[in-house]
């Protein structure tokens, strides 16, 4: 009885330090905010598998065309949209030239309806599909200012022009701490086109639709849009350090950092006395990795004792992975003041670890995107509290467990015995 009681207070413990960790309130850093008009630019794949009738009856760009208008119809006042092309105006053979075929349609800034159609319009299915130098120039286009900043990728091929990896450049994109999410749509893909659209998507935290019909197509690309004029909570970028001495100081918010395969990274919290602090950590394979790995957050005194730890593992292909962690800090103590008084906080120094490893054809730099949410809340005044109760306060809650036993054992040998004796007399 006492161990089950024990297992469910710990699964309980876990998940409710992933989820307060996971969805912090009162942030500071990386709070909504909306600085600016947000910006989305449309890279459409304008090559000549784009002439395939295999969309409700039309061809692939007649489809994309269709949606296009209805998007640009529906698109919010406050998005700044452009509209970029791949292999739109080069129908020749040679490589070197097909590869260099992208260009902006239309600028990002407010949108002119009618221009923008009229733009759309003209498009006929051409040439190559050179999405990395699309990429690379979408980064480009949205370049500047404070504003959420969204690449749409509309393709119904796989790039054609490597060894510019599209994948390649995702993941560069996303190590340059821009913020910059790139969501991309198949239409009517084949195995390595999902796999190659699915990869540069997870690079940047995006999202991947395979689409089949027109409707899926504009439903999709129109929820994107509106996605980007919504102001969500913006990552601080931050760069963990090899030991906690040199560990940058963080507060309550949300934090990316990329932290390279089985690497420690360290960074400082400061808890005063009342205080809960609530950490999460979160690490996305955006490439193949290897079976077996797993992320450890531990929270540690600055002279390395450690206070109390969070961790995962997995097995097999996982998008991200995370693990979270609870300590609470003792109301005020006289050793929490200083010579006037006034409460000292307390700087717990937070590790976060990885165990991920790769095939040797995969590249591991950069390191694997992580994200670290921390949040600083009263602490919790009921002793019944999982976290209050043990996370955290060192080893006395393990002391009155295995004294509990042992006085549980004596009472139950004790009635046993006395059974045992009452069922002889009688």
């Amino acid at each position: 009885m006492i161990t089950r009681k024990w297992v469910a207070a710990g699964a309980c413990g876990l998940l409710a330090t992933l989820a307060v960790g996971l969805f912090p309130a009162n942030a500071v850093a990386g709070e909504p905010v909306a600085k600016e008009s947000p910006k989305v630019e449309l890279v459409l794949d304008v090559s000549g598998s784009m002439r395939a009738t295999d969309i409700d009856g039309k061809s692939r760009m007649v489809a994309a065309k269709q949606a296009f208008n209805e998007v640009l119809d529906a698109t919010p006042d406050e998005v700044q949209l452009g509209i970029r092309t791949l292999g739109a105006t080069y129908p020749g053979e040679d490589r070197q030239l097909g590869c260099k075929d992208t260009k902006q349609l239309y600028p990002v800034g407010k949108l002119d309806r009618t221009e923008a159609k009229a733009a759309v319009a003209t498009l006929a299915p051409t040439g190559w599909t050179p999405i990395g130098p699309a990429l690379l120039g979408a980064a480009e286009d949205l370049k500047g200012g404070d504003a959420t900043r969204r690449i749409v990728l509309i393709t119904d091929g796989e790039d054609t022009c490597a060894p510019l990896d599209p994948c390649e450049v995702a993941r560069d994109i996303a190590a340059k701490g821009i913020h910059l999410v790139i969501d991309t749509l198949g239409l009517v893909p084949d195995a390595k086109t999902r796999n190659q659209l699915i990869c540069i998507a997870e690079a940047t935290g995006g999202t991947y639709t395979s689409v089949q019909h027109t409707a899926e197509l504009s439903g999709r690309v129109k929820q994107l849009v509106d996605r980007a004029a919504t102001p969500v909570v913006t990552p601080v970028a931050t760069e963990g350090a090899k030991q906690c001495a040199g560990a940058p100081q963080l507060g309550a918010g949300l934090y990316t950092d990329r932290e390279t395969f089985g690497e420690h990274r360290w960074y400082r919290v400061d808890v005063k006395p009342g205080q809960e602090l609530r950490a999460s950590v979160s690490i996305a394979a955006d490439r193949a990795v290897n079976n077996d790995y797993g992320v450890v957050l531990r929270a540690t005194t600055v002279h390395g004792r450690e206070i109390v730890r969070g961790s995962e593992a997995g097995d097999g292909r996982t998008d991200v992975i995370s693990t979270g962690l609870r300590y609470p800090k003792a109301e005020l103590g006289d050793a929490d003041t200083d010579g006037d008084g006034k409460p000292v906080a307390e700087t717990v120094c937070l590790q976060v670890s990885s165990s991920f490893s790769a095939p040797a054809s995969v590249k591991t730099d950069p390191g694997l995107p992580v994200e670290l949410t921390i949040d600083l809340v009263d602490g919790p005044d009921d002793a019944s509290d999982v976290a209050a109760f043990g996370l955290g306060r060192g080893w006395w809650l393990l002391g009155v467990l295995v004294l509990a036993g042992l006085v549980a054992g004596l009472l139950w040998g004790w009635i046993s015995r006395w059974r045992i004796s009452v069922w002889r007399t009688n």
